[in-house]
């Protein structure tokens, strides 16, 4: 059984202050846009959306009515303690666990698939893109941001959501963090801190985050030309 974790509860500071979930693309929200190829999955289970305190506590009524799988929880001030919120609130007999960005509209049933197939016993699995672009190490000063080297990019990835886990290990490894004060920009890096090993599986660059302004506009365009049961065009 699969159950669903949505972090949605940011502030939405690089969006000028707007919340990012209720953001509207091609006429639909962008968490409902994230949360439909869940929805569609017969083997998911339950999706639990870690809203900011005031939407949990009066979610939009198109939410409330949305699913019965579908449940809403208070999140934190971080990431972390969102994501902790909504595993805590999944069911018991759920096995796996997807956590999957809320502000990410594109994602689609092709990597659902990939992700749920790349967990196992002790092993997650995180969807990504190599990296194309030449990366560069940079030191911050006074003077600016000064080249101190260039890494060899062949072993970087781009990591996106969803990212899938066994759910009793990413559990304790979020408990494990929360006891020591640990926080994570993804939910690999808590998983791999305490122990567990994380696969990669292959994204697609169409699986666009929407993070400023400017990432909903191409958001706007890659949704207009998607083949719906495809990646891309």
């Amino acid at each position: 059984m699969v159950g669903v974790c949505l972090p949605a509860a940011g502030s939405g500071e690089r969006m000028g202050g707007a919340r990012k979930p209720f953001l509207e693309l091609d006429g639909a929200p962008l968490l409902l846009h994230a949360l439909r190829p869940f929805l569609a999955h017969p083997d998911v289970a339950c999706l639990v959306v870690a809203l900011a305190r005031e939407d949990a506590d009066a979610p939009p009524l198109w939410l409330r009515e949305l699913e019965p799988r579908v449940r809403v929880v208070a999140g934190g001030a971080t990431r972390t303690e969102s994501v902790f919120a909504a595993l805590e609130a999944l069911p018991e007999e759920v096995e796996i666990v997807l956590v999957h960005d809320a502000a990410r509209p594109l994602v689609t049933r092709d990597l659902v698939d990939r992700c749920i197939r790349g967990v196992g016993e002790g092993v997650g699995a995180v969807v990504g893109v190599r990296v194309s672009d030449t990366l560069k190490e940079v030191e911050e000063v006074e003077e600016g941001d000064w080249i101190t080297g260039t890494p060899d990019r062949s072993g970087f990835w781009h990591a996106q959501t969803p990212q899938g886990f066994p759910k009793r290990p990413l559990l304790d490894a979020y408990r494990g963090a929360r006891r020591e004060g640990a926080e994570a920009t993804d939910d690999a890096a808590l998983f791999a801190r305490a122990g567990g090993r994380v696969r990669m599986v292959e994204g697609s660059r169409w699986n666009l985050k929407v993070t400023v302004p400017e990432d909903l506009e191409i958001a706007r365009v890659l949704l207009a030309r998607r083949d719906p049961g495809r990646e891309g065009p």
